[in-house]
């Protein structure tokens, strides 16, 4: 076998034929796979959210100052009155690992639904994609920083942090299956050591009361009364919004939760149950670290030290394990934090891994290919690699950026799960997470407000995102598109007493058609294209269900309209469907079918726009193209005729 070959065949291994039943590491589980409890899935998830407690404390200090704590108080009640709630409803109603993407998907139909996905995955890839870059970025920082560091020079911490991402993108195309049971280990270790931390840090501050005084005296310095000190803590909270981050994940990890003996597909009660849970322990255990976390961060580092190029900059909590428990300890804090750093990235990255596969390919708006792991592995790589460049592995550098993605997906949660309370005319429901989506709504825009970089950011992402998919649709738009093909027995009796004669004869026609339309049809074709009379004609009328999907299952069905026989078929595009039609005719008969059609007197341009948004026009020539695609021997080939 040539090298380029089993180049080829190695990439796009695994590549799915049909949905999402391959999605990478967070793939929909089936019931021959292993799945786990939820505290182990919790794991999974924990090595992205409670990650950011290596970076997180020392953020949110920088950004609030002296109201940090007060700040982190404001985010802790929104994550456990407001996103906990939301995506405890969210796990109710997409199960299978959808996410709040889902949810609006389907209460958005056609092109709106579509697009507004696509938007949302541009979020979700900012989000994702720069978890991997800053999470990366911030293990460098751990490595440079640690004393016992072989290596400390300021310009180490890009080439370095290329490095990590390139040993993600290996763990991945070797099989990351095996390898995310290190999280199982990496997680409770860096949670345990943080605790250390954190309580010898307060042990401090419980016996030196000067240090609480001081810290109270620098907040009414500089903002006043506390009024004043928690309408602050509010306006400023935004920037805190790193410490949202894991939720989607949580739910992305949900096809792996082992649910109860009775759980069906359909009705997985009880691993809802346990993604229930899971959301809920690792909301309250991550509330409890940012709490204790920002407060001795705060209290105890130096305003110089949490500065850009500070020793506390983006390692806080390491730069309090190395001065008050010793070098020895701070080490070993360090390599659980850069693992957990290093496999939060793999966790971003199995979740756009889960993302792309399950709605790209669908939407027709990426090749097939992306289906398969290593390709989108190698992409997902550049990218973070190029993202790492131009934030210079800065973590404070990419911290609006990772804040923006984070807050719409959490917005977009809020509102897709009031929309769906409304929808099941629960008032109390509806205005309740109607107020959380109010929050988070402005909680996003005066994100963006403050740090319009990250919008930018995540502007790029979501141009890309749309540009590269309606290319890719473009592309794809002369394919089948069918997922499969049934003829109701009605059909497969008109077809198989034309073929008995040795001709079958499909003529196109619009739907819904009188007996009078009938007749002109046929007189018109049988003069124009020259049918004998002892030919019958079988009507195909291809009718547009919603021109926004791609691949569509098609049902044949068979009926007699005035004396005429009339073929009908529901689908996203009507010459795709016809054609799919006339190959499934040829093969269930063995007679290529003869397709008989008229020329629209409409503008060529404006029938392509027409056929690649609403899924008709100029169907002659796009039949024939679709025909010439899918079956290269004319010999073997439906024919089609244009009178």
């Amino acid at each position: 076998m040539p090298v380029r070959r089993r180049v080829i065949d190695w990439l796009t291994a695994g590549t799915s034929q049909r949905g999402p039943s391959h999605l990478g590491p967070h793939r929909v589980v089936t019931k021959d796979e292993h799945r786990h409890p939820w505290w182990k899935v919790m794991c999974l998830t924990g090595v992205d959210y409670f990650s950011t407690l290596g970076y997180q404390p020392g953020i949110a200090a920088l950004a609030a100052g002296a109201i940090a704590p007060v700040a982190t108080v404001v985010l802790v009640a929104l994550t456990l009155l407001g996103a906990l709630p939301v995506y405890r409803r969210v796990a109710r109603e997409s199960p299978h690992g959808e996410g709040s993407i889902a949810m609006l998907a389907r209460l958005l139909p056609r092109w709106h639904g579509k697009i507004f996905v696509l938007v949302l995955l541009g979020f979700a890839a900012t989000d994702f994609m720069i978890t991997i870059t800053l999470s990366t970025a911030d293990a460098s920082a751990h490595i440079l920083e640690n004393p016992l560091s072989p290596s400390r020079f300021d310009d180490s911490a890009l080439p370095l942090t290329i490095l990590l991402v390139l040993a993600l993108v290996a763990v991945f195309l070797i099989g990351f299956t095996q390898a995310i049971r290190i999280a199982l280990v990496i997680v409770p270790v860096y949670l345990l050591l943080n605790a250390v931390v954190i309580v010898d840090a307060l042990v401090e501050i419980a016996t030196a009361p000067d240090l609480v005084v001081d810290w109270s005296h620098a907040m009414t310095t500089s903002h006043g009364n506390p009024l004043l000190i928690v309408v602050a803590a509010v306006l400023v909270f935004p920037r805190l919004a790193l410490g949202l981050s894991g939720f989607e994940t949580g739910v992305a990890v949900m096809p792996s939760i082992r649910g109860a003996p009775g759980d069906t597909e359909r009705d997985p009660a009880g691993r809802i149950r346990g993604a229930q849970q899971l959301l809920t322990t690792a909301a309250l255990v991550m509330s409890g670290f940012l709490l204790t976390s920002s407060l001795v961060t705060t209290i105890l580092i130096p305003d110089d030290a949490l500065e850009p190029g500070g020793s506390a900059n983006g390692r806080a909590l390491a730069y309090l394990a190395h001065e008050r428990l010793g070098a020895g300890f701070g080490t070993a804090y360090d390599a659980a934090t850069i693992a957990i750093l290093w496999f939060a990235g793999a966790s971003a990255l199995a979740g756009l891994l889960n993302l792309v596969p399950r709605y790209l390919p669908r939407y027709g708006m990426a090749p097939e290919w992306a289906r398969a792991v290593r390709p989108l592995v190698l992409i997902f790589g550049a990218i973070a690699i190029a993202l790492t460049v131009y934030f210079d592995a800065s973590v404070d550098a990419q911290g609006a950026a990772y804040a923006t993605g984070v807050l719409v997906l959490i917005t977009s949660a809020t509102v897709a799960v009031a929309l769906s309370a409304r929808r099941e005319r629960r008032r109390r429901l509806v205005v309740a997470f109607g107020a959380v989506a109010v929050v988070f709504v402005y909680t996003t825009a005066a994100n963006v407000v403050e740090r319009p970089d990250g919008v930018k950011v995540a502007s790029l992402f979501v141009a890309a995102i749309v540009v590269v998919s309606f290319l890719s649709r473009a592309f794809r738009s002369f394919e089948l598109r069918a997922t499969s093909i049934g003829l109701d027995e009605t059909a497969t009796r008109f077809v198989t007493e034309d073929a008995a004669r040795g001709r079958v004869d499909l003529v196109a026609h619009r739907a819904d058609g009188s007996a009078a339309d009938y007749r002109r049809k046929e007189r018109v074709e049988r003069a124009h294209s020259h049918i004998p009379r002892s030919h019958r004609l079988l009507f195909l009328e291809a009718t547009v269900v919603d021109a926004s999907e791609f691949g569509t299952d098609l049902v044949v069905t068979g009926c007699e309209v005035a004396g005429y026989r009339v073929l009908r078929v529901r689908a996203a595009a009507v010459p795709n469907a016809i054609a799919a039609v006339a190959l499934r005719i040829r093969d269930v008969t063995g007679v290529e079918p003869d397709l008989y059609f008229d020329w629209s007197e409409r503008s060529p341009s404006a029938e392509l726009v027409r056929f690649l948004f609403l899924g008709n026009g100029q169907d002659a020539a796009v039949t024939h193209e679709v025909l010439r695609r899918a079956e290269p021997d004319p010999h073997h080939r439906p024919r089609v005729h244009v009178g």
